[in-house]
């Protein structure tokens, strides 16, 4: 009885239904650089090369103009993650505002002045009297108040103008209705890729400190953690691929972003990407920390907004900037997704 027993059960397992294949987690991601762009590489990279779905996650990606409009719908609930810079988030902690950036976008300080090749601005101290395009206010000032007030020179020995984005912003460089920018460098990068030609100056102390990255409020850390730190290594995932194949991930971007590949557009992306490699997050493509915005280091640019007036008080890195999820985003196979990246079509 017993041996018929085992042998019934052991037919019925043969009959016993598969479990159903794991259901993909929802995410919304809140952008705030207004319309789908070069921001967004890292992104469509995850989504086109695999990632994402690697991770059974299923995310959804809105735009509005400007990234504090971004950060208050993320911190009331109304988007689960916030694609901006740390800037607006330091901005309004004094008005209530709570978002804590988990993983960054870049490797380093964004924001950079810049002037056309052929502009007689050759030094910091050449800035007295210019007019400065940026993208938004208050973003990029304490780069530039600071970097300017190194060399003596104060607020009202310069001045700033709206330029925003793009093509637009460009255009009022190359006309030069400005005379430099006040800038993230992936814009100027954009510009290079295009054929305009600028000579940079960056920060000499914040080069290093990433202000630009993906957050939420600590409810949503809390309470979506398992799902956070997944996305963190898909991101982690695709950046790695954009640092190891810029004209894979030139392709992907297209593609996603709906642009037409040609031969052109390929080329040009490819360029962009190119340039703007020690910007990504994977600039060390050896690193065990991609996608880390240190708290300590987000203190420092705090202090730097104290310092300059645009905050009346230095916020805390921890408060701003967690890396709970990042050893997580870097426990992956780097090998075999080089080996994707480098083998992509």
């Amino acid at each position: 009885m017993l041996r018929r027993l085992a042998l019934a059960l052991g037919a019925l397992a043969l009959f016993v239904a598969p479990l159903p294949a794991r259901a993909d987690d929802s995410l919304t991601v809140m952008s705030g650089a207004g319309a789908p762009g070069i921001f967004d590489m890292i992104d469509l990279v995850a989504a086109g090369a695999g990632f994402l779905k690697e991770q059974h996650l299923n995310v959804n990606k809105q735009y509005v103009a400007g990234p504090g409009t971004a950060a208050q719908l993320v911190a009331a609930g109304k988007a689960d993650i916030a694609s901006i810079s740390v800037e607006p988030v330091i901005l309004g902690y004094e008005k209530g505002l709570r978002l804590q950036f988990f993983f960054a976008r870049g490797a380093r300080y964004s924001y950079v002045l810049g002037v056309l090749n052929d502009s007689p601005i050759k030094s910091l101290s050449d800035f007295k009297g210019a007019v400065l395009g940026q993208t938004a206010a208050n973003t990029s000032d304490v780069a530039a108040k600071s970097m300017l007030g190194g060399v003596g020179l104060r607020p009202g020995d310069y001045s700033f103008v709206s330029i925003g984005i793009g093509a637009g912003a460009l255009a009022s460089v190359v006309a030069k209705r400005v005379d430099g920018v006040a800038d993230p460098f992936l814009e100027i990068a954009n510009a290079e890729a295009n054929g305009v030609h600028f000579r940079v100056f960056r920060h000499p102390t914040l080069s290093d400190v990433v202000n630009t990255g993906y957050a939420a409020a600590p409810a949503t850390i809390q309470s979506k953690s398992e799902v956070l730190k997944r996305f963190s290594r898909a991101m982690a995932e695709a950046s790695l691929f954009v640092r190891v194949n810029p004209g894979a991930a030139a392709k992907l971007y297209l593609q996603g972003s709906g642009q037409a590949v040609t031969d052109e557009s390929l080329a040009r992306i490819t360029r962009l990407v190119t340039f703007d490699k020690g910007d990504f997050p994977a600039a060390n493509p050896l690193s065990k920390t991609i996608g880390l915005m240190a708290p300590r280091k987000v203190q420092l640019l705090s202090s730097y907004m104290s310092d300059y007036g645009v905050i009346s008080a230095p916020v805390p890195g921890n408060v701003i900037a967690t890396d709970q999820f990042i050893a997580y985003a870097n426990d992956f196979d780097h090998k075999a997704v080089e080996k994707l990246a480098k083998n992509w079509h």
